[in-house]
C-alpha cells in the first residue's frame, strides 16, 4: 500500500463507550431447563394433543377399573336379559332412557297389545309399554297371520303343467234325511289374484267312489245353499258319511281359483253331530288357513294350492321400557318350600303355612316377593310344598335394584359396557406387549442397518424385504393352527412382522442423520459407534420414529379384531375383536351392540394419533427453544 495512503491512528480517533460503567456478564432471566421439561412444556402449548392425551388417560383407566369394580354378569349367560336397551336416564326422557321405539309391528286386537314372543305375559307387556300408536285402518295381507282376520280362502290349482284339479275336502261326517242337514257357502268374485283367473269348480258329497253332486262344474260363484237331506232323498238315500269336496277344473294355461268366504254346515237341533259339524265349518277364512296348518286341528285336506287372500291385519307404532319388561312386577312363580324357608331364616319375610298365605308378612326389601297367591301342602306329611307368589322381577334375579346398562345388553344378557372395556383391556395389553418389543428391535435393528451401511445393509433390508413379503394374515394363521389361538401366539405372531415398519423408518433417520457435522465432530473427538448412534443420532431421529410407533398400539387391536371376524380370535378370554365379531349380525335390529364399541374404538384411535403428533413436536431436538 502507498505511504500516502496510510492512515496513521491517533489516540483521539478511540472513544471509549462504557468508561465509567463496570461490565460484567449479564444474568440469565430465565431458569435453567432439561431437554425433558421443555419437551413437555412444548407438548402442553399443542392443545389438541393435550386433549388427546386426557381421552386416552380416560380410557386406560376404564380399561383397568370397570372390570374391577363393576358386578355386572358377562360371564353366565341369562337369555332373559339380552337385548336390554342403553340406559343412563329415567323412563321419560326420551334419550338413553332404556326404551325402545318399534315400527310396524303386529298388533294383536284381542289383548291390545303388540304382538311380541311368547315368553312375556300379556300383563307384562301392557306394564312396560310407554306409549302405542294403532293404525287407523287395516292392511290387507295375502298370508295366514295368528293376529288376522277375515279374507277369503284361495283354492287354487296347482302347476299347470300337472293338468290336475285342485281339491279341498272336509273331514267325513255323517248326514241323513231326518235332522235337516244344510251347506251354507259364500264365494267371491275377483280377477287376478296372485296373477291368476277364476275357474271353473264343483261341489259334492264324496264317499269313495260314490258322489251326490251338489252343484256341477260353473262359473257361477253366486252363494251356494244347499239342504243336504234333500239332496240325500233325491239320491235315494236315507244316510251318507262322507266329505265335502270343493272340486276346481285345471286349465290348460295357468292356474285357476276360486275364492270361499266361508262354508257352514248345520243340523237341527236334535242331530248328535252338531259339534263335529261346527268344526268343519268356517266363517272366518284366516282362522281357518290358521287351524287347518295345524296336523292335529286339521279337518281340511287339499292336493291344490290353498292359501288366503285380504286377510285384515292391523299394525302400530309403540315404544317399549324393556328394564320394566324384565325386572318388572313379575308374574305368579313358584318357590319351592325350601326357597321361602330361607328367606325366613335370614329374616326377609315370615310365613306361616299352617295360616296360609295371608300370614306373609314381608319384613325388608332383599325379599324377592311382595304377595303370596296360594300354597300347596303335600297330602300325607301335611307340610308346606311350594307356593305361588308375585313380586319384582329384579329380585328374583339377584339385584338390590333395578339395574342400568350404560350400553345395553348382547344377546347373552352380558353388560355391554363391562365387557366393552374388559375386552379392551385384554387387547389394549396385546397392543401394547406387540408395540413395546417391535419398537425395542425395530430401533436396534433400524439404527444397525443405517448406520454401518454397506453390506451390513444389504443384507439386513434383503431379509426385511423377505419377511416383509409373508402377509401377516398367513403369519398369524399358521400361528395359531400351530400354537392355538391364545394370548402368547398373538403376541408372537404381530411381533414376527411388526418390528419391520420400525425398523425401516430408522434406517431412514440414520442415513438422514449420520452425515451431520455435529456427528463428524463427535466422531472426531474418538467417540465410538455406540455413543455416536445413542447419543447423538437416535435422539435427533426419534420425532418421527415414536409416533408411528405409537400407532403400533391400535394397530394391535385392529388386528385382532380382524382376525376375530374371520373366526381367528382370541380364545378363553374377553378381547374387544369377538365381542365385535359377535354382535356385527345384530347391527341392523340393535345398533348398540356395535355403535357403542366402534365409537370407544374410534376414541382410542384418534386419541392415540393425536397424542402420537404432539409427542413427535416435543422430543424432536431440532424445536428445543422454540415457541
Amino acid at each position: 500500500m502507498d505511504d500516502e495512503k496510510k492512515r496513521v491512528f491517533q489516540e483521539d480517533d478511540f472513544v471509549l463507550i462504557q468508561k465509567d460503567k463496570r461490565v460484567t456478564d449479564t444474568k440469565l432471566e430465565t431458569k435453567p431447563t432439561t431437554f425433558f421439561r421443555d419437551a413437555l412444556r412444548r407438548f402442553r402449548k399443542n392443545k389438541a394433543s393435550v386433549a388427546g392425551s386426557y381421552i386416552l388417560g380416560v380410557l386406560i383407566l376404564l380399561t383397568i377399573f370397570v372390570p374391577l369394580l363393576s358386578k355386572a354378569n358377562i360371564t353366565t349367560v341369562r337369555s332373559a336379559e339380552a337385548f336390554l336397551a342403553p340406559k343412563l336416564f329415567e323412563v321419560g326422557t326420551g334419550f338413553w332412557d332404556g326404551t325402545r321405539k318399534y315400527k310396524r309391528v303386529v298388533y294383536d286386537v284381542e289383548n291390545q297389545i303388540p304382538a311380541l314372543s311368547e315368553k312375556y305375559s300379556n300383563a307384562a307387556i301392557r306394564a312396560a309399554l310407554v306409549k302405542i300408536t294403532v293404525d287407523p285402518e287395516p292392511t290387507m295381507i295375502d298370508a295366514a297371520n295368528p293376529y288376522g282376520e277375515g279374507g277369503v280362502v284361495v283354492l287354487a290349482t296347482d302347476a299347470a303343467i300337472d293338468n290336475k284339479n285342485a281339491l279341498m275336502s272336509s273331514k267325513a261326517a255323517a248326514f241323513d234325511t231326518v235332522k235337516n242337514y244344510r251347506l251354507d257357502v259364500v264365494f267371491q268374485e275377483e280377477d287376478g289374484v296372485s296373477d291368476s283367473q277364476l275357474g271353473e269348480y264343483a261341489v259334492y258329497l264324496k264317499s269313495g267312489e260314490e258322489e251326490i253332486l251338489l252343484r256341477d262344474f260353473s262359473r257361477d260363484y253366486s252363494p251356494l245353499s244347499v239342504n243336504l237331506s234333500d239332496a240325500l232323498r233325491a239320491a235315494g238315500l236315507d244316510s251318507f258319511r262322507g266329505q265335502i269336496v270343493f272340486e276346481v277344473k285345471s286349465a290348460t294355461t295357468g292356474f285357476q281359483y276360486i275364492l270361499i268366504e266361508s262354508a257352514v254346515l248345520s243340523a237341527d237341533e236334535s242331530a248328535l253331530n252338531t259339534e263335529e259339524l261346527a268344526q268343519i265349518s268356517f266363517t272366518d277364512a284366516t282362522d281357518f288357513v290358521n287351524i287347518s296348518d295345524v296336523s292335529d286341528l286339521s279337518y281340511w285336506s287339499c292336493t291344490g294350492r290353498k292359501g288366503i287372500h285380504n286377510s285384515r291385519i292391523y299394525y302400530c307404532d309403540y315404544t317399549l321400557d324393556t328394564y320394566a319388561l324384565v325386572y318388572g312386577d313379575a308374574d305368579l312363580v313358584t318357590y319351592s318350600a325350601s326357597e321361602l324357608n330361607s328367606w325366613v331364616e335370614a329374616g326377609y319375610c315370615s310365613y306361616d303355612y299352617k295360616v296360609g298365605p295371608e300370614s306373609f308378612v314381608k319384613l325388608t326389601d332383599d325379599c324377592p316377593i311382595d304377595v303370596v297367591e296360594s300354597q300347596e301342602v303335600m297330602g300325607i306329611t301335611k307340610k308346606l310344598s311350594s307356593i305361588a307368589a308375585r313380586g319384582w322381577g329384579y329380585k328374583k334375579m339377584g339385584y338390590d335394584k333395578m339395574p342400568k346398562f350404560l350400553f345395553g345388553t348382547d344377546v347373552s344378557g352380558f353388560d355391554l359396557f363391562k365387557r366393552a372395556f374388559a375386552g379392551l383391556r385384554t387387547s389394549l395389553i396385546l397392543g401394547l406387549c406387540t408395540a413395546i418389543f417391535c419398537f425395542c428391535f425395530g430401533l436396534v435393528w433400524g439404527s444397525v442397518s443405517g448406520y454401518f451401511g454397506g453390506n451390513v445393509d444389504i443384507w439386513m433390508e434383503r431379509f426385511c424385504e423377505i419377511l416383509g413379503g409373508v402377509p401377516w394374515i398367513v403369519v398369524m394363521t399358521i400361528c395359531i393352527l400351530h400354537l392355538g389361538n391364545n394370548f402368547f401366539t398373538f403376541v408372537l405372531a404381530l411381533c414376527l412382522t411388526g418390528w419391520i415398519g420400525t425398523a425401516s423408518r430408522t434406517r431412514t433417520q440414520f442415513y438422514r442423520f449420520k452425515g451431520r457435522e455435529y456427528v463428524l465432530a463427535s466422531r472426531t473427538l474418538g467417540s465410538s459407534d455406540a455413543r455416536l448412534i445413542f447419543k447423538h443420532i437416535l435422539p435427533n431421529s426419534l420425532g418421527t420414529i415414536v409416533t408411528s410407533s405409537v400407532l403400533m398400539i391400535p394397530s394391535g387391536i385392529f388386528s385382532e379384531a380382524t382376525l376375530a371376524y374371520l373366526n381367528l380370535g382370541l380364545q378363553g378370554r374377553q378381547s374387544f375383536g369377538v365381542m365385535m365379531s359377535n354382535n356385527q349380525p345384530y347391527l341392523g335390529v340393535y345398533p348398540n351392540l356395535v355403535i357403542f364399541p366402534a365409537v370407544v374404538m374410534a376414541l382410542m384411535m384418534i386419541s392415540f394419533n393425536l397424542f402420537g403428533n404432539g409427542l413427535r413436536d416435543a422430543i424432536n431436538p431440532a424445536l428445543k427453544g422454540s415457541e
